[in-house]
């Protein structure tokens, strides 16, 4: 289990290591806005960069986890690229050997999560701001920049700081084996009570949830300042959820993104065998020979 400090990182903490030796940092903003569904089938991602010229940390990057972070191929959005390529285009972006990586994005942690989860399934050591930028912000004299950047970070050659996690990722055959049984495993859904249930418009083809999931929401494991809930606590709500639950752990949300966020409290829980449905939702959905569960936690 890592310990909570090599995870995350709290506002004041980076405040310091940027003043003390900035040339060693990367910092970048990963957030993605995406609207809420209006109605069954209603997807919208749009790039997070507005929102990173308007208000930043000084001399962080915009990383697009839509684009340059993301399979083309992949059929669903957001999938996920292969180690040596989720390696280069970091190096592209400017994180170089022994650069110490921290990611961030608008507060929701989910997309931190999701970019963290990339790096660490590539062997890239990465920490996520706590709190995300709202965190920075409620700093007093925090430092800001504003406007588009003078100039985008430079390209440095970038390598494996630890071992690649390839089991960090669980595809559409092993989830359906753990559906029916057909293998152990516990499916754990991140996605709200309501959406779970299927009473609430979706982003995908079908409402609901995959057969035979428990429902553990990402949200939960937030604490009302927006940073990740203390490890007693944690455990008082993760002991309980996963009582007898078999190994491997799955979590999947409605695009592989939210679930990153659990998939983070479940290893900061000391849960090490943990796996993400890259295509969770939208791709399950989109197969009508795949069933899907409408009915209450």
């Amino acid at each position: 289990m890592p310990d909570r400090g090599e995870v995350l990182v709290g506002a004041q903490q980076l405040a310091a290591e940027l003043a003390a030796r900035p040339d060693e940092l990367f910092v970048a903003d990963v957030t993605v806005a995406m609207a809420s569904p209006r109605h069954d089938g209603d997807y919208r991602a749009e790039s997070g960069r507005a929102g990173w010229e308007r208000a930043r940390i000084p001399g962080s990057a915009h990383l697009d986890l839509r684009t340059r972070f993301a399979d083309p191929a992949a059929g669903f959005h957001f999938g996920r690229t292969s180690p040596a390529e989720v390696r280069a285009e970091l190096a592209r972006c400017g994180a170089g050997p022994g650069t110490s990586v921290v990611l961030h994005d608008d507060g929701r942690m989910q997309w931190a999560a999701r970019a963290w989860w990339m790096l660490r399934g590539a062997g890239v050591r990465a920490r996520v701001l706590d709190g995300g930028l709202p965190a920075w912000l409620r700093l007093p004299g925090a430092p800001i920049e504003r406007g588009a950047p003078v100039r985008e970070h430079a390209a440095a050659p970038a390598e494996a700081d630890a071992e690649p996690v390839p089991e960090a990722w669980a595809d559409r055959d092993e989830v359906l084996a753990i559906s029916t049984g057909a293998r152990p495993g516990t499916l754990l859904c991140a996605l709200s009570p309501e959406h779970f249930a299927g009473t609430v418009p979706t982003r995908y083809r079908r409402r609901g949830h995959i057969p035979n999931s428990r429902n553990l929401p990402a949200a939960g494991f937030l604490d009302a300042d927006g940073t990740v809930t203390a490890p007693a606590r944690l455990a008082e709500r993760l002991g309980p959820a996963l009582a007898g639950a078999a190994e491997p752990i799955v979590v999947y949300c409605g695009g592989g993104v939210s679930a990153c966020l659990s998939a983070l409290a479940l290893t900061l829980g000391g849960y090490d065998s943990v796996r993400v449905y890259d295509g969770s939702l939208e791709e399950w959905t989109a197969d009508p020979s795949l069933p899907v569960t409408r009915s209450g936690t």
